[in-house]
């Protein structure tokens, strides 16, 4: 298969490795040059610096890794080319272009997988088998706490420049730490309603919100709290859920669960295969993706998915400029 990379930050050479390691050697780049990186990692690899003329290649697939704001600009003419995507999360920092989006995958026959990669946690997986089954009863809280510090996630760079700080580039903790959005509509069920407040806390220096406060509501009667932030050191990422018959806790550092249940009394550990390390998520993401591509499975993370997702995290921001008023989704 023939792959186009748009985006040569940390997550599209991370996404390049990852592909080279399945086996799949036909890659080509299309760059802006904004990169921070040393290009030596790039050297063998061929390089368009216009879209058109990448996509003229005849991409089976286009993987979409650039800033936020302009995951759109590649992503619609990629579609409109005929190509698979594999679009990084969120999917943009507006809904404008994500109909369109949609036709074009639709008339086209072909898919497209978000990446968001915690769907591929083999213990995330392990709590959506046994919260589908019911055996723990139904949700009734879940509480997430997912605290980074924004400058050490690329210390070779000035960080308040980094698309992660930048409005204009789709920044802020809301839309670039909005993976428990997603990780909560996948194992708990739609999001109703919200409130949330948004602001600017720490001495990072940066143009927009470095934490947020959320409480959603969600269709099945769940309630959730959501905590973001881009000053905690150490990193700390986890999420606890009360169910009517149990109680889970997970813990990112780890990687394990511990599980309660009412009917025995006792606690369980779900723990991560021996040797799992973060890039097996990316890397089993990918492996996925390619098995979407060859028509052998459906996608995990669709493009409704990663709307939807998208839907919460602006929702979050009109809750927050209105004085953290109820914003109802559906």
């Amino acid at each position: 298969m023939k792959f186009l990379i748009a985006g040569s930050g940390s997550i599209g050479r991370r996404h390049i490795r990852n592909l080279l390691a399945l086996g799949e050697k036909n890659i080509s780049l299309y760059r802006t040059y904004q990169s921070t990186i040393p290009d030596e990692e790039l050297a063998l690899f061929k390089v368009e610096t216009d879209l058109q003329a990448a996509l003229a290649q005849a991409p089976d697939a286009v993987i979409v890794s650039n800033p936020t704001a302009a995951h759109l600009d590649v992503a619609l003419p990629a579609s409109e080319a005929g190509c698979h995507l594999l679009l990084e999360k969120p999917v943009s920092h507006t809904k404008e272009g994500l109909d369109q989006l949609a036709r074009n995958i639709a008339s086209s026959g072909k898919t497209a997988l978000v990446g968001y990669q915690f769907r591929f946690h083999p213990v995330l997986m392990q709590i959506k088998v046994l919260l589908d089954s019911g055996e723990l009863g139904r949700p009734l809280s879940v509480h997430v706490h997912w605290g980074e510090y924004l400058p050490g996630w690329h210390p070779w760079e000035d960080y308040r420049k980094t698309y992660a700080a930048r409005a204009d580039l789709g920044g802020g903790v809301v839309l670039t730490l909005s993976h428990p959005f997603d990780t909560l509509r996948w194992l708990i069920g739609e999001v109703g309603s919200l409130s949330a407040m948004t602001g600017q806390t720490s001495d990072l220096n940066i143009e927009v919100e470095d934490h947020a406060e959320i409480t959603l509501a969600f269709l099945n009667g769940c309630t959730g709290f959501v905590h973001l932030d881009y000053y905690q050191r150490p990193p700390s990422h986890w999420m606890e859920i009360t169910t009517a018959n149990g109680f889970i806790r997970w813990n990112n550092a780890g990687g394990a669960a511990d599980v309660y249940r009412v009917s025995s009394s006792g606690w369980e550990r779900l723990d991560a295969p021996s040797g799992f390390e973060r890039n097996d998520l990316f890397l089993d993401e990918m492996a996925h993706f390619l098995t979407v591509i060859r028509g052998e499975e459906t996608v995990r993370c669709s493009l409704e998915d990663g709307r939807r997702a998208l839907e919460i995290a602006l929702a979050v921001h009109e809750s927050a400029a209105q004085g953290c008023q109820r914003v109802i989704l559906y």
